[in-house]
């Protein structure tokens, strides 16, 4: 499942993973959400609905590039920073393969300034 986030007026492809949080994340898209700082490593947004939680993992670590979704609050988080491990944390995807490294860091760094608009949307 490939989708767009687009921010500033440009667009980053990232690829999502195949379990059942991720497919539900994707049913939803498409979704425009103000992502706010915390803890000055990731952006998060909180989400209308919760997310399902089937056969996710008791918790991950995440890096760079990373969307997951934090269930304990319902919230999406995409890291600016390498993150180590969190119970709740659900991983949801990162960069796709076709994202080039200059783009990836253009959009890391998006993320690590102010609040930030973006919209997901899903790619054929």
């Amino acid at each position: 499942m490939n989708i767009s986030v687009t921010a500033n007026g440009r667009s980053y492809r990232f690829t999502l993973l195949d379990n059942p949080t991720a497919k539900d994340f994707y049913a939803r898209l498409p979704l425009r959400l103000t992502l706010k700082d915390y803890a000055n490593t990731e952006k998060i947004a909180m989400l209308e609905q919760k997310l399902t939680k089937a056969q996710a993992p008791k918790g991950t670590s995440a890096k760079r590039g990373d969307i997951t979704y934090y269930a304990p609050w319902g919230n999406l988080a995409l890291f600016y920073r390498d993150f180590g491990y969190a119970d709740g944390l659900i991983p949801l995807g990162t960069f796709s393969n076709e994202t080039s490294k200059a783009m990836s860091e253009e959009f890391v760094e998006l993320l690590s300034g102010k609040d930030l608009e973006v919209v997901f949307d899903k790619l054929p």
